[in-house]
């Protein structure tokens, strides 16, 4: 019966340093990009990262961060990279302890690009995973330390997810997040894009901010100097 009740499964959420919420100019750039992309941020589940972070060490700091990003629409869930005092203040303000190697589209997440790994780690990648159906609303895909190629459209409301590169032959409509393991050598090609959300190695763009002509050609998306470029095949 447990076994029926508890089942693995992967989830998409957003990282915000904990240093972040004491910036005066996070909660100016957060607006701004709710206000491009209001649906995209509705109730989106936030992890906050406490890595190398002072004080949050009892549950009101917690609380109050919850209530801070609440006003911005956001569900603060977990922690990661919390010393043990941490773990236990948030979990007395009702938070989850999450590992820090989890997918995660969050553009602000590091400062610094997260370097490719090695020629022979990226040898070592499971076959490529193919996918010859339309992937339907609702559906995830995750192509767990290999590339991903789909030879059919994908849906609103669709998720791919891949450690390596995504390949869309035909109109990407959903989410799609390539080099989820910090792969920022990762490529998403598709041959129309009209995702919702793009993402590599944690940077990401929303649909309101990809070019108007990107479904008219073939694009690949990359990151360059630490920001996602779009580029006609």
């Amino acid at each position: 019966m447990a076994g029926n009740l508890v089942q693995g499964a992967l989830f998409t959420v957003m990282v915000v340093r904990a240093g972040m919420l004491r910036d005066a100019e996070f909660e100016d750039e957060l607006a701004r990009q709710i206000e491009r992309s209001p649906r995209f941020f509705q109730n989106a589940p936030v992890v906050l990262d406490l890595k190398s972070a002072e004080a949050f060490a009892t549950a009101e700091e917690f609380v109050r961060a919850r209530e801070l990003l609440r006003q911005y629409t956001l569900a603060l869930v977990g922690v990661q990279n919390a010393l043990p005092a941490q773990i236990e203040a948030a979990s007395a303000a009702g938070l989850a302890s999450f590992a820090p190697s989890a997918p995660q589209p969050s553009r602000r997440q590091a400062s610094a690009p997260t370097p490719a790994p090695p020629a022979a780690e990226r040898a070592s990648r499971a076959p490529t995973r193919l996918v010859t159906e339309p992937v339907r609303s609702g559906t995830q895909i995750y192509a767990r330390g290999a590339d991903l190629i789909v030879t059919a459209a994908v849906s609103p409301g669709a998720e791919l997810v891949a450690d390596g590169n995504i390949h869309v032959y035909g109109a990407l409509r959903g989410r799609a997040l390539a080099g989820a393991s910090g792969d920022a050598g990762a490529r998403i090609f598709c041959s129309r894009l009209e995702a919702e959300l793009v993402s590599i190695a944690g940077r990401y763009l929303v649909s309101e901010q990809l070019p108007a002509d990107a479904s008219t050609a073939p694009v690949q998306i990359a990151l360059v100097d630490d920001q996602l470029t779009i580029t006609r095949n």
